[in-house]
């Protein structure tokens, strides 16, 4: 299988796919295409590989799976690790994975994934106060029914994998939600695949302008721990 991704400093749908594959084992070659300046190029050359002309998109053989979410189940059909085996935990994992799929607009907008810099928000708008008060419910939720040190047990999940970008955030952000899920955050973080993602990120060349410029739109100061220029 063949994993295409974008910058890893950004590209937080990328990082689903690959921290689950990652993490579980299963074997893919990753394939890294940075995002561009030009709009239309760049729509040019994802599509040479995503019918969709946006990443992640996984090629298994003939097959072109080309969302994240997709990519999960299309895992999942081969590799039962990818959802909890309890009926209970592997319900909550689909519903929190599909939320986080679908919801947590403001964290988005006003949190865009930059690994590798540090940034302290001019404000904390009601909107994403809202979703941080949602994450820490959900958190712990899936904490407390299931036992942790995972969202749905002891084993690392797809449901992780789509709140790893999240995990991210929180320390780009210098934010906290509660002794529980702070801790929850700093596990994904030291997982192997994360660090490798990390380390990866503050290495990479690519600067992309409108990610850049979100980051400043919001920030009252910033620390850029990249390594290149």
């Amino acid at each position: 299988m063949k994993l295409y991704i974008a910058n890893k400093n950004y590209s937080s749908w990328s990082l689903r796919p690959w921290v689950l594959m990652r993490e579980l084992g299963i074997p893919f070659e990753e394939h890294v295409e940075p995002f561009g300046e030009d709009a239309a190029e760049m729509h040019q050359r994802f599509s040479r590989f995503s019918p969709s002309a946006k990443v992640p998109c996984l090629h298994d053989g003939e097959l072109r799976i080309w969302d994240s979410l997709a990519i999960v189940e299309h895992l999942a059909e081969r590799y039962p690790a990818v959802w909890p085996r309890d009926p209970a935990a592997r319900a909550y994992a689909r519903s929190a994975t599909a939320e986080m799929h679908s919801s947590f607009g403001a964290l988005r907008r006003h949190c865009s994934m930059t690994c590798g810099q540090r940034v302290v928000l001019r404000e904390r708008p009601l909107d994403l106060q809202a979703d941080l008060a949602r994450l820490q419910k959900l958190w712990t939720m899936g904490l407390t029914n299931f036992g942790g040190p995972f969202l749905a047990g002891a084993a690392f999940t797809a449901v992780d994998a789509f709140y790893a970008p999240v995990a991210f955030r929180l320390q780009t952000y210098g934010i906290s939600l509660d002794e529980r899920c702070d801790a929850y955050a700093a596990t994904l973080r030291a997982l192997p695949a994360m660090r490798e993602w990390y380390a990866a990120a503050l290495a990479e060349p690519w600067r992309e302008r409108s990610h850049e410029e979100s980051i400043t739109a919001v920030a009252a100061s910033i620390i850029d721990l990249r390594t290149s220029s």
